[in-house]
């Protein structure tokens, strides 16, 4: 089973996306939560904070490394994963899930379009169709 869903969108940096309306969930990926390790630490912006698409919005501790997140979009943070701050574990354990980092406001629905599709996010990380671990 592949570990890249279809229904969302990436970035180059390893996030993800998946967009509802006007709000727009992040996460970072299966393959990102891999590099990392077990995931220790979460830092994300604060509820009202504006995020820019390609720039740094937090920083995703490991045992391994410490790595910044970027935003896939820009937007305004209406929401951030308290759970995820509480048990940053859940970001190794349920990246597409629970491991959510925050939900944005869009401001520009044609940022998405710059975003890789779930085929060429496999193939920009190495993964053919269907392989890999879930």
């Amino acid at each position: 089973m592949s570990t890249v869903p279809d229904d969302l969108k990436y970035s180059k940096e390893h996030e993800w996306v998946r967009a509802d309306g006007d709000v727009a969930t992040i996460g970072i990926t299966h393959f990102a939560q891999e590099q990392l390790g077990d995931v220790v630490f979460v830092e994300l912006p604060e509820k009202g904070a504006t995020v820019r698409q390609f720039s740094s919005l937090g920083v995703v501790e490991s045992v391994k490394a410490a790595s910044d997140i970027y935003a896939p979009i820009s937007g305004e943070v209406v929401e951030r994963n308290v759970k995820v701050i509480e048990k940053p574990e859940l970001v190794n354990s349920v990246p597409y899930g629970d491991g959510w980092l925050i939900k944005v406001r869009l401001a520009d629905r044609g940022e998405l379009t710059q975003l890789l599709s779930s085929a060429d996010y496999r193939s920009h990380i190495g993964e053919t169709a269907g392989a890999g671990g879930d």
